[in-house]
């Protein structure tokens, strides 16, 4: 996984709706992580797509990571627990042209696992962000964990994502990125 690039990924954020984070015991502290995903990929200009889960029911993504997400960052709506089950994403991801894709989101064990496992399975080379992902039972969320893994994912944590990308302390944006980590 060392080749991880900024122009060479994609950040996928799956689900973040304010409806669904209502039944999620650790939604704030996957909340920060995602939050610092989202800062970073601004900084280091990396192109993100954000799905929602059947949003007329569950509503649109929670407002603290709306307003992280640049203007052009396509939010797509999706009725498929994956979301390589919606064309809009299919054509989306495959129109940025990345061969690694970093995950996070909810709920783990349903569109996270379903997604990652449809995206090894279309050649992509998958992070998952494990402390930026989350489901309503911690159990679920550790065997989905595990069975990511097993399926050929990458599983870290979000800091361990974004010093992947900057390489070394010499990158451009290392000082400004280090103050969103202290």
């Amino acid at each position: 996984m060392n080749h991880l690039e900024t122009g060479n990924c994609c950040f996928v954020m799956i689900d973040m709706q304010e409806k669904l984070l209502k039944a999620i015991p650790r939604a704030a502290k996957c909340l920060e992580n995602q939050a610092l995903l989202l800062k970073a990929a601004a900084i280091l200009e990396i192109d993100s797509i954000v799905t929602e889960q059947y949003p007329q029911g569950l509503g649109g993504t929670a407002d603290e990571l709306k307003c992280l997400l640049p203007g052009n960052t396509p939010v797509i709506a999706k009725t498929s627990f994956s979301c390589c089950g919606e064309s809009a994403f299919r054509t989306a991801l495959k129109s940025k042209h990345r061969d690694y894709v970093v995950v996070f989101g909810i709920e783990a064990h349903v569109c996270v696992q379903q997604t990652v496992m449809d995206l090894l399975e279309a050649g992509y080379k998958v992070i998952v962000a494990a402390d930026a992902l989350a489901s309503r039972n911690t159990g679920n969320c550790r065997l989905a964990l595990d069975t990511m893994r097993r399926a050929g994912a990458f599983v870290t944590s979000s800091e361990a994502v974004i010093f992947m990308l900057l390489r070394n302390s010499r990158h451009p944006s290392f000082r400004e990125i280090s103050k969103l980590i202290k």
